[in-house]
């Protein structure tokens, strides 16, 4: 069997080599997954400011946002000022099928849309809370601080769908009405979170800094404004080539991240798109939620303030 193909008019090269160590998996594999799940990863990357995370032979993983010089002229793009390293980024629009394939011959796994559109970075579409394992969790603790974000977004009248992230946690997913703002967004998301801490706190933190989380499954509530998540579908560079998996509310408790692989995810959707499926539709954020959430400190802006107060204090302590 050749090592190069060509689809689409995309030369596709050294198809054969391994993808990364411990994927058990080649380039070929996944140039094949994304191809044959091109209608179901598209719909999610469509005008969307595209980050990927790339894995070369010999090196480690790093993360594309700029797109380089070589990228064919046929590549949508759009220009994003970054406002931390003062400059203009091109990202990516990966808007069809041979963009996706040149992405992947580029040995481009993950692949991470903002939650805004091209044009409209003050209006996200979704909300996203990230649960976060402890180190050596079983997946059983993520089912059970999902179980309390599931009760939060009930008890605001508000309902999400859930995904494996691909790591270790999940993704809860809540499509935002037209017309909601970056603010807002992100007030509502801090809220739910503490919301959700509320109900068990023995299960679930909203502790930034790694070290006051007692062994508890993060709610990571900073998914808002420029922010990125890994597409439903996409692949992991992690042991075994997991994929981001959507899996309905009454199965999560009977699955693991590991079921849903680069060679097992394209058997499971069976002709369907589940995670358009389970999405529900865009929803208007209660006023309360958004208001709580207001009050509620950025997560990272006091993790770095109280991170400077322990430095701090620890000087003074000799």
């Amino acid at each position: 069997m050749s090592g190069d193909d060509t689809r689409d008019g995309v030369s596709l090269t050294n198809l054969d080599q391994p993808l990364f160590d411990g994927a058990g998996a080649t380039k070929r594999d996944l140039v094949d997954y994304l191809d044959r799940m091109s209608g179901l990863i598209l719909p999610q990357l469509r005008d969307r400011p595209l980050s990927v995370l790339r894995v070369l032979r010999g090196q480690d993983p790093f993360m594309q946002k700029n797109l380089p010089k070589y990228t064919p002229d046929w590549v949508r793009r759009v220009p994003v000022w970054a406002e931390a390293s003062r400059r203009e980024i091109s990202y990516a629009l990966c808007d069809d099928r041979r963009t996706l394939l040149w992405f992947a011959n580029q040995r481009a796994v993950e692949y991470h849309p903002t939650l805004s559109r091209a044009g409209s970075p003050d209006h996200p579409t979704h909300l996203v809370l990230d649960l976060d394992p402890p180190e050596g969790a079983d997946f059983s603790a993520v089912v059970a601080a999902a179980g309390l974000v599931r009760r939060a977004l009930a008890d605001a009248g508000l309902t999400g769908a859930v995904k494996t992230s691909g790591a270790k946690g999940v993704h809860i997913v809540v499509p935002a009405a037209e017309g909601t703002t970056a603010e807002e967004l992100a007030a509502a998301t801090r809220a739910l979170a503490a919301r959700a801490e509320r109900l068990d706190p023995e299960i679930a933190t909203t502790a930034y800094i790694v070290a006051d989380r007692g062994g508890r499954v993060f709610l990571d509530s900073t998914r808002a404004y420029g922010a990125t998540v890994v597409a439903a579908y996409s692949p992991r560079i992690r042991p075994g080539a997991p994929v981001s998996f959507p899996v309905p509310w009454d199965d999560l408790d009977s699955v693991t991240p590991a079921d849903f692989t680069l060679r097992t995810a394209p058997e499971l959707v069976a002709g369907r798109d589940p995670w358009a499926d389970l999405l529900p539709g865009p929803q208007a954020l209660p006023a309360d939620l958004v208001a709580e959430g207001r009050a509620i400190p950025v997560a990272r802006v006091q993790a770095m303030h109280e991170g400077k107060r322990r430095a701090r204090a620890r000087r003074e302590a000799g």
